[in-house]
């Protein structure tokens, strides 16, 4: 028992965890990779085809064409989210440090995500909703958000970067804390502005927070399916059916399971992907605190 040491003890406090990650991650995984390589349709047992699945997956016209709004509504969400949290943070981090403020600030990533997309949905329809009430009143012309195909993907972008915003801002005001106050005292004495010192010292001190926070999002971001399914539908003409969406769509409106397997299969590898190269390209094992 000695030479064990605390290995019976770590083991005890792990198992639970791994019992949970190959219950509910591991098994369905590669329950998944079987499915992909078989056709199956829950009403007849699986049928091996091999790489059929994913041979079909290069000439799938809608794939593409989900992967490509699926990446429009990344970029737009990612780029918005980023630069408002970065600022509200910093915001944060130099006016005010109060729990009360954190706590309004998260307040919208703690209401459920379908409530967030209806109440948004309500408010932007076309006919009932407030928004287009006040541009009414205003004397602009009414906008279709969620049914003008190319207004519903940025819309939907902003309905979510609204919601996650305060989390993001969060994450990225915890690495703001960890910068020694130090480093901003001799940036003071140097005579560097605000701006210099923000470019200078606090983006390039945040690069490892940054980096989480990316790959983060960017997961998540791959990841929209409800608002999509609460709002549009897919619609306007396949102008918001992202990934999950039509992975849903082949699975659990078609019963098409083994194809929509293939596309989980090859949108697992897709995102490991990104998270590598992000994770590479930021050299998040490096810390530019040591040489502060």
């Amino acid at each position: 028992m000695r030479r064990l040491g605390d290995l019976p003890v770590a083991v005890m406090f792990v198992l639970p965890a791994a019992v949970g990650f190959a219950a509910f991650y591991l098994w369905p995984a590669l329950r998944g990779l079987y499915l992909s390589l078989t056709k199956y349709n829950v009403l007849t047992p699986p049928r091996f085809v091999g790489l059929e699945n994913y041979e079909r997956i290069l000439g799938d016209h809608l794939f593409w064409n989900a992967l490509k709004v699926t990446a429009e509504y990344v970029m737009i969400n990612i780029g918005a989210q980023t630069v408002i949290s970065v600022l509200l943070a910093v915001l944060m981090h130099r006016l005010t440090r109060s729990l009360v403020v954190r706590g309004v600030v998260l307040l919208p990533f703690l209401v459920a995500n379908v409530v967030v997309a209806l109440v948004w949905f309500w408010m932007l329809d076309y006919q009932l909703g407030v928004v287009n009430h006040a541009l009414d009143w205003l004397g602009l012309d009414r906008v279709a958000f969620f049914g003008d195909s190319a207004l519903a993907i940025p819309t939907i972008a902003m309905v979510n970067t609204w919601r996650h915003i305060g989390y993001t801002a969060l994450l990225i005001f915890a690495g703001l804390q960890m910068i020694p106050r130090s480093v901003y005292e001799a940036a003071a004495l140097d005579g560097a502005s605000e701006w210099r010192t923000f470019w200078r010292i606090t983006l390039p001190l945040l690069r490892p927070v940054m980096a989480l926070v990316l790959v983060l999002t960017v997961i998540g971001s791959f990841q929209v399916f409800d608002t999509v399914a609460v709002t549009t539908g897919g619609g306007p003409i396949n102008a918001t059916r992202v990934i999950y969406f039509y992975i849903y769509d082949l699975a659990f409106n078609r019963f098409n399971f083994g194809y929509a397997a293939a596309l989980s299969s090859v949108l697992f590898v897709l995102l490991a992907g990104i998270a590598y190269l992000q994770l590479r390209l930021s050299r998040t094992g490096e810390s530019d605190l040591k040489g502060a």
